[in-house]
């Protein structure tokens, strides 16, 4: 069991466990088009969509899993919040839920999985939950694409040295960058992640950040602090 402030997660049925990539998604993915639709692509244990119903009045916030064991887990932790009345998950692939899409969202988010071969296991559960070969990028992209109503925003986690590569499959499809956060472990190691959002409206002067997230070993930034402090209980 995992608890935040307001809601608490079983994790113990998923293969990838509450990770600060997750958290990060779920404080930083972008609310100013005050969304009523919200889409999580490969939800877990479901957190990133919990934290976004507390950040969020979204009526209507889906989640999609595709291995069972962290389906039913995501649908229990959903059924224990505050908010199980607004959030759902579906069974199913990307592949699935795209051929038939009934619904636009105001914003999707995916904290997708994104290790290559080199890094694969004897554990086929967590491989699955951690590799890019059972979600491409590309088919990643082409789905929000296809779900994002007009104003609608597509928030991403990847690792950094992916970032030029992601821009351009989604400038492929027309969704552009609306704010880019880069994010190190600390101030003097190397960018680790790359926290994206899009929209379908091109701008130029978008917004592009750092965000360090200890500055020594369980001491926080003050930036991390600001964007977390509304979920960790120690914040």
């Amino acid at each position: 069991m995992f608890s935040f402030k307001q809601f608490s997660i079983q994790q113990d049925r998923c293969a990838m466990k509450i990770g600060t990539d997750g958290v990060l998604l779920g404080a930083w993915a972008p609310l100013e088009n005050q969304p009523f639709s919200i889409l999580d692509i490969g939800t877990g244990t479901g957190l990133i969509a919990l934290m976004l119903a507390q950040r969020s009045h979204a009526e209507q916030i889906d989640a999609l899993e595709i291995d069972e064991e962290a389906y039913e887990q995501s649908v229990d932790n959903f059924e224990n919040s505050p908010w199980s009345d607004r959030l759902f998950c579906f069974h199913a692939g990307l592949d699935e839920f795209v051929e038939e899409p009934e619904d636009e969202y105001d914003l999707i988010v995916s904290n997708p999985p994104f290790y290559t071969d080199e890094y694969k296991s004897d554990n086929e559960q967590r491989d699955l939950a951690r590799f890019a070969d059972a979600m491409p990028f590309e088919d990643l992209i082409e789905a929000a694409d296809l779900l994002l109503s007009e104003n609608g925003i597509f928030a991403v986690i990847i690792p950094y040295k992916e970032e030029q590569n992601f821009l351009a499959l989604a400038a492929a499809f027309e969704l552009y960058p609306l704010k880019i956060t880069r994010v190190k472990g600390t101030p003097t190691t190397e960018i680790k992640r790359s926290l994206l959002a899009f929209s379908r409206n091109e701008s130029m002067n978008f917004p592009v950040d750092e965000l360090i997230i200890e500055t020594a070993r369980h001491i926080y930034t003050p930036e991390y602090i600001a964007l977390t402090k509304d979920f960790y209980l120690k914040m």
